[in-house]
Order: C-alpha cells, then sequence, then structure tokens
C-alpha cells in the first residue's frame, strides 16, 4: 500500500512526513520518504488511540464483557472503553501535533500517516463534525487517502477517504484529478490496533487493519488545519 501510495503521489513536492510511532505507519510512508528524500518524522500524539480494557477485542467480546457499557458506546463513543483512552483527549493530542506543524510549515504538502479512530476524529474536529459521529460518518478503508487543503477560511477536505492509488490499472491520474471514493470492510475488530504496543501483534492483525492516511495541504496565513 505504501508504494502504491508512493507511485500516485510522488511526483507532488512534499514538505514533511509525520507519522506516528507504530512500525506500520513508519513503513507506510518509507517508500513515499524516500522518493521526496524526507525523514519520516514521529509524533506519539498520532499513536492510536487506546481501548483499555477492550484493546484487541472483537465488538461481540467487547459485549458480552460489558454489555450495558457496550451499548451506551454504540450510542455515543465519545464515553470511550472502560479504562481507556478517552475519544475528545485522542482528537485533542492529535490536533495539538497537527497545530504544531502548522506552526512549521505555512503551506504546501504535509503528509501524515496515523491510524484509523485518531484519523477519524481528528478529521471531525477539523470540520466541526459533533465527536459523537466519528465512529458512524467518516469511513477509513486500511490506506485511505483524504486530502484537506487548511487555509485562512479554515480546513476544506478535497478528497475523502479514497482508495483509487491502491487500484493502478483503474485509476486516473490522482495529482491532477481527485474525486472522492468510499468505502469499507466490514471489520470486527473494537478498534485497529489490538496489540496496544509494538509487540507481535503489531504486525498481525493490526497491520492488516490499521494502516490509514490522511494528507493535507496548507497554504498562507493559516488559522485553523492536515495530510496520507
Amino acid at each position: 500500500m505504501g508504494e502504491l501510495f508512493a507511485d500516485a503521489y510522488g511526483a507532488l513536492p512534499w514538505r514533511a512526513i509525520v507519522t506516528s510511532t507504530r512500525r506500520r505507519t513508519i513503513g507506510t510512508a518509507a517508500p513515499l520518504a524516500a522518493r521526496a528524500g524526507l525523514p519520516v518524522q514521529r509524533d506519539a500524539r498520532l499513536d492510536e488511540m487506546y481501548f483499555g480494557e477492550w484493546q484487541g477485542l472483537t465488538k461481540r467480546e467487547a459485549a458480552a464483557r460489558h454489555p450495558a457499557r457496550f451499548e451506551s458506546w454504540r450510542a455515543n463513543p465519545t464515553i470511550g472503553a472502560p479504562g481507556g483512552e478517552s475519544p475528545i483527549d485522542a482528537a485533542d493530542r492529535a490536533l495539538a501535533a497537527l497545530d504544531d506543524l502548522r506552526a512549521r510549515h505555512d503551506s504546501g504538502n504535509v503528509l501524515i500517516v496515523s491510524h484509523k479512530a485518531v484519523l477519524r476524529l481528528l478529521f471531525c474536529r477539523l470540520l466541526n463534525i459533533d465527536l459523537r459521529l466519528y465512529r458512524s460518518t467518516v469511513e477509513w478503508p486500511t490506506g485511505a487517502v483524504s486530502v484537506l487543503d487548511i487555509g485562512p477560511g479554515g480546513p476544506v477536505a478535497r478528497l475523502v477517504a479514497d482508495e483509487r492509488h491502491l487500484f493502478p490499472q483503474a485509476r486516473r491520474h490522482l495529482v491532477s484529478e481527485q474525486n472522492a471514493g468510499w468505502g469499507e470492510a466490514d471489520l470486527t475488530l473494537i478498534d485497529d490496533d489490538p496489540s496496544g504496543s509494538d509487540g507481535a501483534g503489531d504486525l498481525g492483525v493490526a497491520a492488516d487493519e490499521g494502516i490509514d492516511t490522511m494528507t493535507g495541504t496548507m497554504g498562507g496565513a493559516i488559522d485553523p488545519v492536515h495530510g496520507p
């Protein structure tokens, strides 16, 4: 997926490439970093949200363990998992990482490679979507690309959850023509980071289901913004 992304977007001029601290995000960004001649910067604030007692569980397992809490979580996922990180806090730390990037780069293309829950939360926060809707409103396939332009008027979504770069035989010239694409596998895991660390699980189920990207173009004197 990283190689296919680099094939599709490698011709763009990139200002920075930032990932979470997980090996799978760093590996996903590596092909583009090599082409762009840029280092991969790591920021723990882009790590996946911690799901506490539900870390690594399927939805069915979580529902069986805490049926009342699970139903409440389905209705309002901002309550978080038992013993887990608050989604509001996860959104805040990701936004803080983005604000720091904006302070260093006032224009140009910035690539951020992170994880499904964090990117969904960040997307909602940037576009003023109620965080309670982050699981139901924003579909995010593995390896998908979203492009946000950040300017004086605020963020504008130019491309959302696009997967065409993963199918080179069918894609058009993505750099010049960017129409949104949608679709997501019906995953059963509560989160896309079941291991909670760079352990054995980080290269197992998590690696299959947990690579997600967002790209951002930052221009002008930015007020409030993000990147694949």
